[in-house]
């Protein structure tokens, strides 16, 4: 399976200590490089720069084949990358955020989901509690999500069969 990752999905997990969930998951997640820059912005979290400077192996950074697509000049760099690495290479998924981003990566045909899908596919498989993630997300980080989405993913995430022990 071909994952690629954009800036947003890698940081949020980083700082709630759950990137480990992509290896579990994915068992390996490709990104551009641009996004190693922009994880490593001069006011990112102790904890990014920390994860920064021991990248797990399971990350693989790869380049673009193609000049810059301006189809996609209104997307911030790593989105812009992410969505033309993840079409290049014909990834199956590729995890981006941002709705601009996600609204194009689909009208291109790339199958997308966010931190809080990662979230709740790890969940399902017993490797986190959602519920406590996502106060994790919300609280501990700059995260935001609307009330109607806040709604739907604690629904989702109660809804889940319990683990049992």
């Amino acid at each position: 399976m071909i994952v690629v990752a954009d800036t947003s999905p890698l940081n949020y997990l980083i700082q709630i200590n759950c990137e480990s969930l992509l290896s579990a998951l994915y068992e390996r997640v490709l990104i551009p490089n641009v996004v190693l820059t922009e994880l490593g912005n001069p006011n990112a979290p102790a904890t990014v720069k920390h994860w920064l400077s021991h990248v797990p192996e399971w990350i693989e950074v790869g380049r673009t084949a193609a000049d810059p697509d301006a189809g996609l000049s209104f997307l911030d760099p790593g989105e812009r990358e992410a969505i033309q690495l993840a079409q290049e290479r014909r990834a199956d998924l590729l995890l981006i955020d941002e709705r601009r981003g996600r609204l194009e990566a689909m009208r291109r045909g790339l199958a997308t989901t966010g931190t809080l899908g990662v979230l709740l596919t790890s969940a399902e498989r017993g490797l986190v509690d959602a519920e406590a993630s996502y106060y994790r997300l919300m609280y501990e980080t700059n995260f935001r999500s609307t009330p109607l989405l806040q709604r739907s993913f604690l629904q989702q995430a109660r809804d889940l069969p319990k683990q049992s022990d």
